[in-house]
């Protein structure tokens, strides 16, 4: 899985990146910090199935902070958009091709407004934020445009001379941008476009594009709600009226709680507002947690794994399972070594094939470990499933 972080320059991208990863990336108070994309892996919260069995879990990647265990996402972060990027502006689309593979996006906006199109500083409260999710989407739909363009021009004599499925040659094409074929064909019945239908211009594929890119799930992370909070809160109010899934963000909150707790001087829990001091701050450290805690109190939290979890689990359907050996152990003793994201409808052998091809090839029967029960191959999975596969090998 791997999770796109988007939005116009200088809106905090990189530090909502550095938030996630801890990954040290450039950042500063300018347009365009970020030209190279950045990778990294983020981490969301499952609850550390251990305690059913009275054991603590030992997973083979993440970690367990709290109750909590924290499972692996890929994440990308990439260069700022701005208005016409399609056209060349700023520093054109051409990074959104690094975003092909991305199923979902973080798209990082100015909650206090202080920054216009161009992610020039202009003052807080001086722009809407409504326009970062405007001209972004819309350059998300020329994204798709082009290449569904550029590809169905190579194509089209060809899908006419062998009168070949429309859905599936568009599928074809979009398939690099994590679109299925299901999705291509619910498009198309929206625009009463037949499968046999070939003469597309380009406002015909452009409306194609538009339905297409509706299929990608986004949350909005109103970013930097620390710098103040009345204004954010307005602001936030007015996207929602607009838009769903915006969730109030600090990334730069997230960060020095992060480093504060890498320091041992703090315990934090990620996505938590439970912070424990645990040795002397110094003032500056101090004056820091006072902001941070009224952005807590106001919000709940820094928002920042919030954003990250709502998009993996709520929007993308992702659940967490946990393949297991014999005695919840794996061969070098690790217990309950093994949390799987996988897809809400995923059944036992499919998560046997993810594990290895011998696995699928070979089932015989499952065991579901806290219920106790026997399952086939067929059984969908469900969240916090404890499963061990049995082969004949």
């Amino acid at each position: 899985m791997l999770i796109g972080i988007i939005g116009k320059p200088n809106v905090g991208k990189s530090s909502f990146f550095y938030a996630l990863t801890m990954i040290e990336v450039p950042i500063e108070n300018r347009p365009f910090v970020t030209i190279k994309p950045n990778y990294g892996i983020a981490y969301v919260r499952v609850e550390d199935v251990g305690k059913y069995f009275n054991v603590r879990s030992n997973p083979r990647t993440g970690f367990i902070k709290g109750n909590y265990r924290f499972v692996p996402v890929e994440v990308i972060d990439v260069a700022g958009l701005v208005p016409d990027a399609h056209l060349g502006k700023g520093l054109g689309n051409k990074f959104l091709d690094d975003l092909r593979q991305a199923e979902g996006f973080i798209v990082v906006v100015d909650a206090v407004g202080a920054t216009d199109n161009n992610g020039n500083f202009v003052g807080i409260n001086s722009f809407s934020p409504i326009n970062d999710i405007d001209f972004l989407l819309k350059e998300l739909d020329y994204w798709i445009f082009n290449i569904l363009k550029l590809n169905l021009e190579k194509e089209l004599r060809k899908i006419k001379f062998e009168k070949l499925k429309l859905s599936e040659e568009i599928s074809k094409i979009v398939s690099g941008l994590s679109i299925n074929k299901e999705d291509v064909k619910k498009v198309l019945e929206k625009l009463k476009i037949d499968d046999y239908f070939y003469d597309l211009d380009d406002n015909l594929i452009f409306q194609i594009a538009r339905e297409l890119r509706e299929t990608k799930k986004f949350v909005i992370a109103a970013n930097r709600v620390d710098i103040n909070i009345e204004i954010a809160k307005n602001n936030i109010k007015e996207l929602k009226k607009r838009y769903e899934n915006v969730i109030a963000t600090s990334a730069l909150s997230e960060i020095i709680l992060k480093r504060l707790e890498k320091e041992g001087k703090i315990e934090y829990v990620y996505g938590t507002n439970d912070i424990k001091i645990k040795s002397e701050l110094s003032e500056k450290e101090k004056k820091a947690l006072e902001i941070i805690k009224q952005v807590m109190d106001e919000f709940g939290s820094t928002g920042v794994q919030q954003a990250l979890e709502h998009l993996v689990f709520n929007l993308l359907n992702y659940i967490p399972v946990f393949p297991v050996g014999e005695k919840l152990q794996d061969k070098e003793g690790r217990i309950l070594p093994d949390c799987f994201l996988v897809k809400r409808g995923t059944k036992v052998i499919e998560l046997a094939e993810k594990i290895h091809s011998d696995l699928a090839k070979n089932f015989v029967k499952a065991i579901e470990i806290k219920s106790k029960s026997f399952v086939g191959k067929e059984y969908e999975l469900n969240p916090y499933d404890v499963i061990q596969i049995i082969s004949s090998k």
